[in-house]
């Protein structure tokens, strides 16, 4: 088994897509209407999908909005330089959120961005990190 996707419902899929493969860098994968249920799917990831877990970004047509509610946490995301990142972010129009630095209670490097729909997407300094297991928790955005 593994893990092969997360879906994200988004109120305006171009302003998603432009976030993910232009601020991002990610790659739209698939894009494929159903007009029969009146929705667009569209993946995007790093890699392929046979060999990458990638995102799904599931646009209902004329539903603008959601409710994130607080039961979601993130998207977590590493990176070789988080600093270098964040000002690429920025100069992309990207929202960051959480400036880097490291986790509270912690030593990670962290910086939290925020999609166009509201979901955040965690930045982890891959660099700093002693093995392949996160620290992070849900962003509390005042203490981390």
């Amino acid at each position: 088994m593994r893990l092969l996707h997360t879906m994200l419902r988004v109120g305006n899929l171009d302003e998603s897509l432009q976030f993910y493969c232009n601020v991002l860098g990610m790659t739209l994968l698939r894009r494929k209407d159903y007009p029969g249920g009146e929705f667009t799917l569209a993946f995007v990831g790093y890699g392929d999908e046979a060999d990458h877990t990638v995102l799904e970004l599931t646009y209902n047509w004329g539903k603008e909005q959601y409710d994130l509610g607080d039961a979601y946490g993130h998207i977590a995301i590493g990176v070789d330089d988080i600093y270098a990142t964040c000002n690429a972010i920025r100069d992309q129009g990207g929202q960051i959120v959480r400036e880097p630095g490291p986790m509270k209670h912690g030593s990670t490097v962290i910086a939290f961005v925020q999609d166009p729909d509201g979901y955040k997407v965690e930045l982890i300094q891959l660099s700093s990190r002693g093995s392949s297991q996160s620290e992070s928790s849900e962003p509390q955005l005042a203490g981390r």
